[in-house]
């Protein structure tokens, strides 16, 4: 059976939840959407008071109001429900949480490295070894994130290639570009993996820290 597609509407209503504060080109390419029809369903949105749009430091973009964010996970359990995906995304979620534990202890050891004298000291990425031993780990949980990320992407297709784009993050680390472990303004390891847990939660209707 096919991925069942999200209309257009509620994808460009559940992109400012899963990016964040994001311009009308980012949302458009989360989804592979023409820009010019984001705009205008952003514009609709914005009138029904669902979305807004702010502009400060020379960016601007759209983010989700409180009545917004309702309406969200108002049509994402109404898909679910439409499209038989729930116990699927309520299963990955489960399969998720530990991965997610581990994923912040190595995103801990990336940016600290310990010392006798400073138990909070900086990596500053000099000891080789303890960089190798995480960037391991990394791709560890890469290969872990694509098992459980595959059966999502079988049943909707707005929740496929995240694996992919987390194993294209790591491919820029390994050659060099190691600001794509954790970086925000780039389709890091981190972004993409705190991506998918906006996903996974908005789409349960679950409030970010009630799953622990």
């Amino acid at each position: 059976m096919a991925a069942a597609v999200s209309a257009v509407d509620d994808l460009v209503l559940h992109a400012p939840r899963v990016l964040g504060f994001a311009p009308t080109g980012r949302i458009a390419d989360r989804y592979g959407l023409d820009r010019d029809d984001v705009e205008d369903h952003l514009l609709d949105l914005g009138a029904r008071g669902w979305v807004g749009s702010a502009a400060f430091a020379g960016t601007s973009g759209w983010f989700l109001t409180e009545a917004g964010r309702a309406e969200d996970e108002r049509r994402m359990a109404a898909e679910l429900d439409r499209t038989g995906a729930r116990p699927v995304v309520s299963d990955a979620h489960t399969r998720f949480l530990p991965l997610n534990a581990r994923f912040a202890r190595v995103c801990t050891d990336w940016q600290l490295r310990p010392t006798r004298a400073e138990p909070m000291a900086a990596n500053d990425h000099t000891d080789w070894r303890w960089d190798e031993r995480v960037l391991r780990a990394l791709g560890t949980l890469g290969r872990e994130l694509t098992q459980l990320t595959d059966p999502l992407g079988g049943c909707l297709q707005r929740l496929d290639g995240y694996g992919a784009r987390y194993a294209a993050a790591l491919a820029q680390v390994d050659l060099g570009q190691r600001r794509y472990v954790d970086s925000p303004e780039v389709d890091s390891c981190h972004t993409v993996w705190m991506q998918l847990h906006e996903d996974l939660l908005s789409t349960l209707g679950i409030p970010r820290g009630a799953d622990g």
